[in-house]
This record gives C-alpha cells, sequence and structure tokens, in this order.
C-alpha cells in the first residue's frame, strides 16, 4: 500500500485535507472513501456522479449551491485533461474550474481555505464508479 501524503497539521474548524492515499482522503480524523465535494463548511460524501471520466455542470451541482469563486476537480493521480466546455460553462458563472491530480487538488485546496477563498474540492476517487 503506498504509504499516506500528509497534507496538514495545522489547527482549523475549517474542513482541511488531513492527508491523502488512493482511493480516500483524511478530513480532520477521518477517512473518507468514494468520490466527494469539500468545501470549508461542508462535506458531500455520497457525490454521484454519471460519468466521473466526463464531468457535467449538473454533476457539479452540489459544489456550486456554495456559491465557490473557483471548483478544483482532483482526477487521483493521471493527469487530469481540461474540459474547455465545461470551463466555459462555469465562467458564465463567474466561477474558476481547474482540474488536477487529486494530491495537488488538496494542497492547493487547503491553501486557498486557508487564504479565506470560497473554493470547492470535487475529489474524484474512483473514475469508474457511477
Amino acid at each position: 500500500m503506498t504509504p499516506a501524503v500528509q497534507i496538514t497539521r495545522e489547527e482549523s474548524n475549517n474542513n482541511l485535507i488531513r492527508a491523502w492515499e488512493p482511493g480516500r482522503v483524511r478530513i480532520g480524523e477521518n477517512w473518507l472513501t468514494g468520490n466527494l465535494i469539500v468545501t470549508a463548511e461542508m462535506i458531500v460524501s455520497d457525490w454521484s456522479l454519471t460519468n466521473p471520466a466526463r464531468l457535467t455542470i449538473d454533476d457539479l451541482t452540489p459544489a456550486l449551491e456554495t456559491h465557490p469563486e473557483l471548483v478544483i476537480v482532483g482526477f487521483g493521480t493521471e493527469p487530469a485533461p481540461p474540459d474547455i466546455d465545461l470551463m466555459a460553462e462555469l465562467a458564465q458563472l463567474s466561477i474558476g474550474l481547474e482540474f488536477m491530480q487529486t494530491p495537488a487538488a488538496c494542497r492547493t485546496y487547503n491553501v486557498l481555505v486557508h487564504e479565506r477563498r470560497r473554493v470547492a474540492a470535487a475529489l474524484i476517487q474512483n473514475l469508474s464508479s457511477t
């Protein structure tokens, strides 16, 4: 098993991602598996996707309901190709969209939460789930 990547040890009332392993993340003291959306204030641990390899704006509804300025999509350890059409849809709503590998998405999310930015991390742990 791949050792956990420690992300942060700082104390906060916000949902910070403390560690990541393939297929799961630790938020606070809890390890969460499966696809999830996390913001500073909420966690959607039962995030279901129509087709994880091809996100739609409807898939991102739980994240968008939090009125983020940026949504970060983590796609595991594989390079994540940007979806230009989805980026354009969110840009019309004044919301940025970034695709990256999950460890980088977790680190970026934590930095932005510390900066008190409105950010949502949509972490796809299982590309084959529906």
